[in-house]
């Protein structure tokens, strides 16, 4: 403020000056008998023009002078994580950064993944396809919550060798996987725009991730197994404590006002996974269970026991649902997993204790050379 005050009292002395002089001038030329006139009329007009101008910069608004700003950095379009913490998922704010096109697809994807059966659903508006799930309620917060069976690891390992199909898969062959089990739908056209958008949000949250790596948090918790088999008589006390104010006594979850989605998703019956799902294997529902419900759980702060955990999943997974033809699944038997509910196996023990267990004699015995 100092500066423009001394530049309008300069102009104003110049101004004064100019005037004395003027005057000065004309009473000369009076005494020597020539007709007054002044000499100095452009001085003072370009003084006159300074002083509007000097008075106008105490009006005017005070970032009119500043220099603007260097345009914002993009954000980097990479996964923000280290070693030691676990990784939640990219920041949608980089969204913008992107390019139209590009944007739109993986806001698309994001949108697929949080609200699947609005669009592909019993009653979708882009096509009736699958049940009433949507893929966020396998993977929570649109797949990028820790331990919430997330994507972090996704597009980090994929392709990728799968004893379950005994082949190598893609992420789109792993998507359609979803589709067909979880969502007990048929497989989506690899080329349609509702699979290129779900792939550039997958590939959008593994930027930035090493090739091969697989970042703290990602899937599912690996819990610990009983020394008993799990038990759905348990698990129905567990269900009806903790799960069924949301989920419903009959496991049918809640419909949102949408009538489109759900606000909580049925857990058995003709809208729920079926039974090729990766979550009727009781060691995933129990580790999901465990870090994520009932709702407000984390893995830091969980609600269930373990115990309770792996109890409530064998109660949820007695429950009839949907199946599928699984003929071609693990070509090679003894690849199975240990709770992998269905025979033939390559050992002794039954499809009972394969389902509920207990689990330590049947790891035991695959571990034998």
């Amino acid at each position: 403020m100092l500066v423009p005050v001394i530049v309008l009292v300069a102009t104003l002395l110049v101004l004064v000056v100019i005037y004395v002089l003027d005057d000065a001038l004309g009473t000369l030329q009076e005494r020597i008998g020539q007709p007054r006139k002044s000499g100095l009329n452009w001085s003072k007009r370009l003084v006159w023009l300074l002083l509007a101008l000097v008075i106008a910069q105490f009006f005017a608004p005070t970032t009119l002078f500043s220099p603007k700003p260097p345009p914002a950095e993009p954000l980097p379009q990479a996964a923000t994580f280290t070693a030691d913490s676990l990784w939640s998922g990219a920041d949608t704010t980089r969204l913008v950064f992107f390019d139209g096109e590009r944007e739109e697809l993986v806001r698309y994807g994001r949108e697929l993944i949080k609200n699947t059966a609005r669009y592909i659903g019993p009653n979708g508006t882009v096509m009736r396809n699958t049940n009433a799930l949507n893929c966020q309620n396998c993977h929570l917060e649109a797949g990028t919550k820790p331990w919430g069976n997330n994507y972090g690891a996704v597009w980090s390992t994929y392709p990728k060798f799968r004893a379950r199909s005994g082949a190598n898969e893609t992420v789109v062959k792993r998507v359609n996987d979803c589709v067909e089990r979880s969502l007990n739908g048929t497989a989506l056209d690899s080329t349609g725009r509702e699979m290129k958008a779900i792939i550039a949000y997958m590939e959008w949250l593994g930027t930035g991730i090493d090739k091969g790596a697989k970042p703290k948090g990602s899937g599912i918790v690996e819990l610990a197994f009983m020394d008993r088999a799990a038990d759905p008589k348990r698990g129905a006390e567990v269900f009806e404590a903790k799960c069924a104010s949301c989920h419903g006594k009959d496991g049918q979850g809640m419909l949102k006002a949408d009538s489109l989605t759900q606000l909580y998703p049925p857990l058995w019956g003709p809208l729920s996974y079926n039974s090729g799902a990766g979550l009727y294997r009781l060691s995933r529902f129990a580790g999901y269970a465990k870090a994520n419900m009932p709702q407000g759980a984390t893995y830091l702060a969980p609600q269930l026991t373990d115990e309770e955990a792996w109890d409530v999943a064998a109660y949820v997974n007695s429950q009839p649902r949907p199946r599928k033809d699984l003929t071609d699944d693990w070509p090679d038997i003894s690849k199975k997993p240990v709770d992998h509910p269905f025979g033939p196996y390559a050992d002794k023990f039954t499809e009972q204790q394969h389902k509920y267990g207990p689990f330590d004699a049947i790891a035991a015995n695959n571990k034998k050379p």
